[in-house]
């Protein structure tokens, strides 16, 4: 299945997160092999629904390869808030939440985030997508 079929099926809003979820799953254990163009719509859907259980999820799926490491946009983490992912990620204990914290505390710094929100993004993705 590639993007456009997905998009079709799902939309930006899935009702059902967990086929997304395995989706992504199995794209990221694709590594340079998988379709990043569908990695990063699983992503906006996530994005879209604000779980902050699925931001090491993004995470995951950003690091499976360079390709998708740029495919996947890393305000991607953030669909519950800046402020709540970073708050999440320092709190979390594994080594991969450090590792993701410091990469957004880094793009941060860098202006990746001047003027993010999450609906305006999400306007953002929508708008992408519809065209």
């Amino acid at each position: 299945m590639d993007e456009e079929e997905w998009f079709r099926r799902h939309g930006l809003h899935p009702a059902d997160l967990g086929p997304v979820r395995e989706l992504l799953a199995e794209l990221g254990e694709q590594g340079w092999e998988a379709d990043t163009l569908l990695m990063r719509l699983c992503c906006v859907q996530l994005f879209n629904a604000g779980h902050l259980d699925d931001v090491l999820r993004i995470w995951d799926a950003k690091e499976s390869s360079f390709d998708a490491h740029c495919s996947i946009d890393v305000q991607l983490l953030c669909g519950a808030g800046l402020a709540e992912t970073k708050a999440y990620l320092a709190a979390h204990p594994s080594m991969e939440a450090a590792d993701a914290l410091e990469w957004l505390q880094g793009c941060e710094e860098t202006g990746d985030f001047e003027g993010f929100s999450v609906t305006g993004r999400s306007a953002m993705y929508a708008d992408y997508y519809r065209d």
